[in-house]
């Protein structure tokens, strides 16, 4: 109607994995778990020391779980953080993006 304002067009949140400290199978099993759930892509993200994790779910999902899974993109940047002393630092982050 006129007069209303518009609302913006929802765009589907893509699933996303964030990694960590935990083992390498936890988030496997999440990757998995988002697959399994209907999702075409799934997101991988990590930052500095766990991008190497990141990698790993990436290839075992991609070679063990999911053969017929390609991987999309990559993404890597630096993000500037600011520690609690004030300083700044910067962290490598890597986005890996999984399709089946």
């Amino acid at each position: 109607m006129p007069g209303e304002p518009l609302e913006a067009a929802s765009v589907p949140e893509l699933p996303t994995v964030y990694i960590g400290k935990k083992p390498t199978m936890n988030y496997v099993l999440a990757v998995m778990t988002h697959f399994n759930s209907g999702s075409a892509e799934v997101a991988v993200k990590a930052r500095g020391r766990s991008i190497s994790r990141a990698v790993d779910v990436a290839e075992i999902v991609r070679n063990r779980f999911v053969p017929g899974s390609k991987v999309r993109d990559v993404r890597i940047s630096t993000e500037k953080l600011t520690g609690e002393d004030g300083r700044t630092s910067s962290v490598s982050s890597i986005e890996i993006r999984l399709t089946k």
